[in-house]
């Protein structure tokens, strides 16, 4: 069921049978040197896309993860080698911190300036670098209490950047098989589709689309019609999910989507007299962030689940990898990671009953991947 492969991803992809992938779902580097790691000084480039677009089934999916200051470059990436862009999804959360340079303290700092002490933030949280295994970890502790101060430049206020709330999720296809309908596709490669029915998100209200349909058909005797077209299974899966806290919820006030009215549709006899009148008022969803899938940043007993200690910076959450997998995939598929980091991805696909292929180039991460790969037991 899982094929992992330590390595470079360019030159293991090419060890790989043409049109052998379903899909691949993956959190590549963003490119933004993050924690000053060699891997991340890029995103992947146009050739190790190209590999993953030849490797790949005609309308397989590919999903990646991306940097908000890097997304463009590995959209354009992406395209360049031949997938087609088909959306993106933005993974919206409330935890992440902000690191935006206090301008107005560092002026003063310059200036050798006072500043004016206001107050004090009981147990305010930062990043502190740990070594572990050798490796620098950026983990969210509480430094205890911390002193505001407030100064009189023109610069007080100003920071450098806005806080990290999201990630976007580049979503791409390989190209249809040339003279074939996506229907077609589907029935020779089993690909082209995403798992609709499959990741609707479930809720015990009426979803899908109800109608409210009034028609008004001269000397039929048929007025007001009404009908209602709902589905139990859940709402449709969106381009959306966040994480589920309250800073997240806040944003989506409970509400119902404004009804789309279409024009009235007239239709016109030979002789020129008006037959019918036809008027459709579409009611979309109602809630709040509850219409979208949502998953929360993976705990540390999750992250650390099969080992001593996970040290990847930048793990995902289990429940948020399956649901994408799920998305572009059936069971019985086999999905490829070319960044398979600490094994997310492959967790998850075992769990989905998914075929799995991980490329890992660095040893002690290729370890830590194996080890909470060949634990897994649909524990989550």
């Amino acid at each position: 069921m899982n094929n992992l492969i330590l390595g470079d991803c360019l030159e293991k992809l090419k060890q790989l049978e043409d049109n052998s992938i379903d899909a691949v779902v993956t959190d590549p580097p963003y490119g933004l040197s993050f924690m000053g790691k060699k891997w991340d000084y890029d995103v992947p480039s146009v050739e190790i896309w190209q590999e993953c677009l030849r490797v790949l089934k005609p309308g397989g999916h590919l999903l990646a993860f991306a940097g908000t200051r890097t997304q463009h470059r590995m959209a354009v990436r992406i395209e360049d080698a031949g997938f087609e862009i088909r959306d993106m999804i933005m993974w919206v959360y409330g935890s992440g911190f902000p690191k935006s340079l206090n301008i107005g303290k560092a002026v003063d700092k310059l200036q050798g300036n006072e500043r004016e002490v206001v107050g004090v933030e009981k147990d305010n949280p930062a990043y502190r670098s740990n070594k572990d295994n050798h490796n620098l970890v950026a983990r969210n502790k509480f430094i205890g209490d911390l002193t505001i101060t407030k100064g009189t430049s023109e610069w007080e206020g100003f920071g450098s950047s806005l806080k990290p709330a999201l990630e976007p999720i580049t979503v791409a296809r390989k190209p249809i098989e040339k003279g074939l309908t996506i229907a077609e596709n589907c029935l020779k490669w089993g690909t082209g589709g995403i798992d609709i029915d499959g990741c609707r998100v479930g809720t015990e209200d009426d979803t899908g689309r109800p109608c409210g349909v009034k028609r008004n058909v001269y000397g039929s005797g048929l007025n007001n019609v009404m009908t209602t077209v709902t589905n139990p299974t859940g709402r449709f899966p969106a381009n959306l999910i966040h994480d589920g806290s309250d800073e997240v919820l806040s944003l989506f006030p409970n509400s119902k989507s404004n009804p789309h009215k279409n024009k009235g549709t007239n239709v016109n006899t030979k002789f020129g007299q008006i037959k019918s009148s036809v008027r459709e008022t579409t009611y979309c969803d109602s809630g709040s962030a509850s219409r979208f899938f949502y998953c929360a940043k993976a705990s540390k007993s999750e992250r650390n689940e099969g080992v001593e200690t996970n040290f990847h910076p930048t793990i995902k959450p289990i429940a948020l990898m399956q649901y994408l997998v799920k998305l572009v995939s059936r069971e019985g598929a086999t999905v490829l990671d070319p960044f398979m980091g600490s094994g997310t991805t492959g967790i998850a696909c075992k769990n989905l009953s998914r075929k799995f292929v991980g490329i890992e180039r660095d040893t002690q991460y290729f370890e830590i991947a194996t080890k909470r790969i060949n634990k897994t037991n649909k524990l989550f």
